[in-house]
């Protein structure tokens, strides 16, 4: 063909002539295609790479961690697809595809296996029942012993003091109205009053040594049954035996190891004063040491026949293991129409 051409600076840059691999300019080869004006492929614009090529669009970021990685986050999950990638779009990095809440957000919604592992863990065990039981039951123990000890320390004392309070006003009530007479007492009955000025005791004398009708009163037994039975203080010999509690239930005895020879107890009748004096104390001795109460006090050394009086209470305090013994020995007789006697003024 006999035809010139324009020389192909359009696809070979400035009109350089097309250089064979001989190296001589050599006209470029004719490409009919070349011939026609054509419109610019959309897809075929774009950078261009050092050769003068098109350069090749970036290929798609592949899912972080690949197929085992998204099944692994699909189980945790519960069997859904992992939250982070699973609406993420080809080729777009997952962290700028995740929701609003992530697996660290403390906020987010837990699902249906998270709620319930959560409940599980969150309901006790055998072992923290059983311990809650225990807890309860030594708490409720303790309580009802501390509701016993207030009872015995301090409830018991309350009532008996008022108690022997009312039978002394009551007794006193009857020597003014002339209702009692000298003579012989029914078990539980009063009859007489008993002063120990030293311990500021003023209780009433019941006869017999019943727990429950005279001692938890706060009243003062008189040893007046058989086999133990002592004599009155009227009587021209013999021994006037006595006997109280030392703690709890009124505890008119509770301070009588303090009583020191000399001291006065006083023993008020309807018509007579009988006072004695403090002799001797036994410390201690063993409940069936009955002799302390016969006629001639054994141990406290009396003699010979007299008018003694006895005072019996339990020992150590709180316990009933021993006896604590007072005697003491009877040094007037004053009837009441000459009033108090010295103990009972001082």
């Amino acid at each position: 063909m006999t035809a010139l051409r324009p020389e192909r600076e359009d696809l070979y840059g400035g009109g350089e002539p097309y250089e064979s691999h001989g190296g001589a300019p050599q006209e470029a080869p004719f490409d009919a295609e070349t011939m026609v004006l054509r419109a610019a492929d959309p897809a075929s614009v774009g950078p261009r790479g050092a050769s003068g090529a098109p350069a090749a669009p970036p290929a798609p970021a592949p899912a972080p961690g690949g197929r085992a990685a998204r099944r692994k986050a699909a189980k945790r999950h519960g069997g859904r697809r992992d939250p982070v990638t699973a609406g993420a779009p080809t080729g777009v990095p997952a962290a700028t595809a995740a929701p609003a809440w992530a697996e660290d957000d403390p906020d987010r919604p837990l699902t249906r296996v998270e709620a319930r592992r959560r409940a599980r863990l969150a309901k006790p065990g055998p072992g923290v029942i059983a311990s809650r039981v225990i807890g309860e039951v030594f708490i409720t123990t303790g309580v009802l012993m501390l509701l016993f000890v207030t009872y015995q320390l301090w409830w018991t004392n309350v009532r008996a003091h008022a108690q022997a309070g009312s039978a002394t006003h009551q007794l006193q009530d009857d020597w003014a109205s002339g209702k009692r007479a000298p003579g012989v007492f029914a078990p539980g009955q009063g009859f007489a009053i008993l002063h120990i000025p030293k311990l500021d005791v003023v209780a009433p004398i019941a006869e017999g040594v019943s727990t429950t009708r005279v001692l938890d009163k706060g009243m003062v037994g008189h040893y007046g049954e058989a086999p133990l039975k002592t004599a009155m203080p009227d009587a021209r010999t013999g021994n006037f035996g006595l006997a109280a509690h030392r703690n709890t239930h009124g505890e008119p005895f509770r301070y009588i190891n303090k009583l020191t020879p000399g001291d006065p107890v006083v023993v008020e009748t309807q018509d007579t004063y009988y006072v004695y004096k403090v002799t001797s104390t036994l410390p201690v001795t063993s409940p069936s040491n009955t002799g302390v109460l016969d006629p001639i006090p054994k141990g406290s050394g009396f003699t010979k026949p007299g008018r003694y009086i006895t005072l019996t209470t339990c020992t150590p305090e709180f316990t009933s293991k021993y006896r604590l013994i007072v005697w003491g020995k009877m040094v007037e007789v004053r009837p009441r129409s000459k009033g108090k006697p010295d103990a009972l003024i001082e």
